[in-house]
């Protein structure tokens, strides 16, 4: 059986891997000064993060439509006798369900609900795609990738809790204690959702090492292979402590 990998632009995997795998991205849309554009197509991060640094406020995003998604399974299945999307977590967005309302009239098409967003959905892509070299069965294929969803550890460390102000999810008193005690929040993926987790106190760096430490800390289950390390531009000093 040929089967075709697709996921959202939410998985915030490299061109490289993309490309490696095969792997076909529906983009979601980003609402900025009131137009849309296509992520990863007409604007990327960098676009973003400069919009916001000049003052301007936080972008939102739009789900992929019911039609954007017909269009994008029709065309990514020719030459394939299935297909596998794996959406963005449906606890963050509406997207999921709209890809598994198109799906319901496409009996070779599958959706997973990765449970989680950016490279914590990466890793299911990337799982799908190992799965996808030897399966027969889609259903069974299926069964797989929700079952290893649930294991996937996603978590980032905050130093600043700016964007988090202007996208609503903390208050302003609480960012400015934290910036006088000099916390550094830890945002976890669990059932679906961010929850708040330890909070680091100190330097940023420095507060990185303990952070990566307590994820590997009595992890016995971990793949080496499957860690990835992301994030929004940062010192070379906090690059270099989080590889060593």
């Amino acid at each position: 059986m040929k089967i075709k990998i697709t996921s959202d632009s939410t998985c915030d995997l490299s061109p490289e891997l993309l490309r490696e795998n095969n792997i076909s991205i529906t983009p979601l849309h980003i609402n900025k000064n009131g137009e849309s554009f296509r992520d990863g197509v007409d604007i990327v991060p960098a676009d973003i993060f400069a919009h916001v640094a000049a003052g301007g406020e936080i972008c939102s995003t739009s789900a992929v439509s019911l039609w954007e998604y017909e269009e994008a399974f029709k065309k990514n299945l020719e030459g394939y006798d299935a297909l596998v999307h794996i959406s963005i977590g449906s606890g963050f967005s509406v997207t999921h369900h709209n890809a598994c309302i198109v799906a319901e009239n496409m009996p070779n098409v599958r959706v997973i609900d990765s449970r989680n967003l950016s490279t914590g959905q990466g890793q299911v892509v990337l799982e799908a795609c190992r799965l996808a070299k030897t399966a027969t069965d889609l259903d069974e294929m299926k069964a797989a990738l929700d079952e290893f969803a649930c294991r996937v550890d996603m978590s980032f460390l905050l130093d600043r809790l700016d964007y988090m102000v202007k996208g609503g999810r903390c208050s302003l008193v609480s960012a400015l204690g934290a910036n006088i005690l000099k916390l550094k929040p830890c945002i976890e993926v669990v059932d679906n959702k961010m929850i708040v987790g330890k909070k680091y106190r100190g330097n940023y760096a420095k507060c990185m090492e303990h952070y990566v430490l307590d994820r590997l800390e009595n992890q016995e289950d971990i793949l080496p292979e499957c860690i990835f390390i992301v994030n929004t531009p940062v010192s070379q000093e906090v690059h270099e402590t989080v590889r060593r």
